[in-house]
């Protein structure tokens, strides 16, 4: 039998690795493939086309500040392209409206993914108001918020002059559909169907071309007794006369 023998040092900076868990770790901040990682990492999760593992190796960043620092010049030299540059930088700007749901999983912080982040947004507005009892609030395990509220205290003052506001887009309240709705035929009420159907659509509707196994009410104003309109009629589907008196305008 063959026997491996763990590394003590890492391969990158020479720093002592630390095991925890039967795994070695590199805590060195400094790290050079450490901070490659984590900017891999942010550009990933922010979507940042085009800032892959060698772009980064190229343009020789080893920080978000100096990633978001970065001039056209800088970039057109390191990348050889004045094309590639102009991309990189509008992505760059892109990015900088994104909100702390997606920053938050992006800094690479242990336990804190996307689900944390989304549960985060539901009961606070930014990051200065996160503390562990609110984390644990939101429904994240002691350990998720030991490791959030650590790092705030401890990192987040180095990243808190990247350009971003740092406030969560709170998710938006399902609204429940009050039906499912058909139209058949020409109307009398509206002058197309697409202007009926954003009316629809606007007052909590889900509007429905043909006559599928979910619609609830059929529109038709026609007066004719079409095959649809039969259908409708045997499956106990509401059938509507007037689409101006249903909705009540």
């Amino acid at each position: 039998m063959t026997f491996i023998e763990a590394p003590t040092v890492c391969p990158s900076c020479n720093s002592v690795l630390e095991e925890v868990n039967h795994l070695l770790y590199c805590r060195n901040p400094k790290c050079g493939e450490k901070s490659l990682k984590l900017i891999e990492h942010f550009a990933k999760t922010l979507k940042i086309k085009g800032l892959g593992p060698a772009t980064i190796r190229k343009l020789e960043i080893t920080s978000l500040e100096e990633l978001y620092d970065l001039t056209y010049e800088q970039a057109s030299v390191a990348l050889s392209s004045d094309r590639l540059a102009v991309k990189l930088l509008d992505e760059l700007q892109r990015s900088r409206s994104a909100p702390l749901n997606v920053l938050l999983p992006a800094f690479s912080i242990p336990l804190i993914g996307k689900s944390a982040a989304e549960k985060l947004s539901r009961v606070c507005k930014d990051i200065e108001e996160i503390d562990y009892d609110l984390c644990r609030k939101a429904g994240l395990g002691d350990k998720a918020s030991s490791n959030l509220t650590s790092w705030i205290e401890d990192e987040f003052y180095y990243v808190s002059l990247l350009p971003f506001d740092f406030q969560f887009d709170s998710p938006r309240a399902v609204v429940e559909s009050k039906g499912t709705v058909c139209i058949s035929g020409k109307l009398s009420s509206f002058k197309t169907k697409a202007e009926a159907n954003a009316k629809l659509q606007e007052l909590g509707y889900v509007t429905k071309t043909s006559l599928t196994k979910d619609v609830t009410i059929l529109v038709n104003e026609s007066g004719v007794e079409s095959a649809k309109t039969k259908k409708a009629r045997e499956s106990g589907v509401e059938i509507i006369t007037n689409l101006l008196d249903f909705i009540g305008e």
